[in-house]
């Protein structure tokens, strides 16, 4: 009897200007099996995510320096990548899953590694 592979898991894009809390996540998800991508801004992901077809899931903080908050960044993901699956958080403001575009899951800072895990393996 052959075992069949499990299929890859999607690569994470981690949008989040505080680096602790970003490497913090990156580690939680490499330690599960994801790959995964890092950019401090929303200005800083768009040309990842223009450049890469293997994201499966965009994590972001809604608060971020720049132009464009984490929210936006959401919305435009939804409307440019609509396969990307969105996983948001915030310390500063509670949303409701219902709140997010396309279907997105809400994780409160500070989340713990299942937490995120969760989401994440929920929204892939």
């Amino acid at each position: 009897m052959s075992r069949h592979p499990s299929p890859p898991s999607p690569v994470v894009l981690i949008v989040e200007d505080e680096a602790l809390l970003r490497m913090l996540a990156a580690d939680f998800l490499q330690d599960e099996g994801f790959t995964v991508l890092e950019a401090a801004t929303a200005e800083e992901a768009l040309p990842i995510l223009e450049s890469r077809s293997d994201i499966g899931v965009l994590f972001t903080d809604v608060n971020m320096p720049g132009k464009m908050d984490g929210l936006t960044l959401a919305a435009h993901v939804a409307e440019h990548w609509p396969h990307i699956r969105l996983v948001v958080t915030s310390g500063r403001q509670g949303l409701t899953n219902e709140e997010l575009p396309d279907d997105g899951q809400f994780v409160e800072k500070p989340y713990r590694q299942c937490q995120l895990v969760d989401a994440i393996a929920l929204a892939a």
